[in-house]
């Protein structure tokens, strides 16, 4: 891993409280009652007070322990257990309890299942549907190592919004995503975009961890190229000191001009701000993505 400079202070804008109401406690026994695991407590999420308040949660499937070891994730890097084929009904009926009518699923990376563990995902996507007909469902899936087979049989559990994070700018991948590649991410959206011309597709990126603001450019215009339909762009967070140092903090006006640039490059809707997170309101985000894609035939 790179060495990079550690930026001690962080500023007042960047800083958010999270106090946790009795809807969070109530949300938190429901969740360990089910024996589920969400992204906003392994990933030490800074909006998981705003989340769980409101009753809000993004489920994290396959386990807490991840086969890849990322430089900005908190999510512990283990040997995972066999997948558990209760998990997907216990999901739904989680989801059905909190009566949620926009469903965001994530999942740590598998790469030690033939096929990343895809028909998991879709068997939970599936298993949601059956349980609340009416609600939306977005998928934030890991690259399945590329294999195009395994986001077929993602796809074709047709989620409304299919979501996979570039995450950082090219240069960085070596530090941040090791295991990862930025021209395989990018193929996995365009795969996506191929598979099921229909599907919104969706990526984020974390801003702070040593890229240049010209980077952030070329990154959402390669986005743009292969017809991501949301961005999603957000300040870094170090989650504990064995994590990639934060390299910068940036401010709010300059995420209101990465916005711009998105929006320049033909990506039709984009949410950035320094708590910005890929599942953060992200049912408000697909709202307005299909507000704004109504005269084209919505999604």
């Amino acid at each position: 891993m790179s060495a990079l400079p550690v930026v001690s202070r962080l500023p007042e804008w960047a800083r958010k409280g999270s106090p946790l109401d009795r809807g969070a406690h109530q949300l938190r026994v429901l969740l360990r009652e089910q024996g589920l695991n969400t992204v906003c407590e392994e990933a030490r999420c800074p909006n998981l007070g705003e989340c769980f308040s409101r009753g809000t949660a993004t489920f994290m499937i396959l386990g807490d322990r991840c086969t890849r070891r990322c430089g900005y994730c908190s999510v512990a890097t283990a040997r995972p257990e066999a997948p558990d084929p209760g998990e997907p009904a216990r999901v739904a009926e989680a989801a059905a309890r909190m009566g949620l009518r926009y469903v965001v699923i994530t999942g740590v990376a598998r790469d030690d299942l033939r096929d990343g563990g895809a028909a998991h995902w879709a068997d939970t996507v599936t298993a949601v549907r059956a349980a609340l007909p009416t609600a939306k469902v977005e998928v934030l899936t890991p690259d399945f190592q590329g294999r195009e087979a395994s986001l077929a049989t993602v796809l074709a559990a047709a989620p409304d919004v299919f979501n996979h994070n570039i995450e950082t700018v090219p240069r960085l991948f070596p530090a941040v995503r090791a295991q990862g590649g930025y021209e395989r991410s990018l193929e996995v959206l365009a795969a996506a975009k191929r598979l099921r011309p229909s599907q919104a597709t969706k990526s984020g990126l974390m801003v702070g961890l040593g890229e240049t603001d010209d980077e952030v450019d070329a990154v959402l215009r390669d986005l743009a190229g292969v017809g991501v339909d949301i961005a999603t762009l957000g300040q870094y967070l170090r989650p504990t000191r064995e994590h990639v140092p934060v390299d910068r903090y940036v401010d709010p006006e300059a995420f209101d001009a990465y916005a711009k640039r998105a929006r320049a490059h033909g990506i039709a809707t984009v949410y950035s701000g320094v708590f910005v997170r890929s599942s953060f309101n992200a049912e408000e985000v697909a709202e307005r993505h299909q507000a704004a894609s109504t005269v084209l035939g919505g999604f």
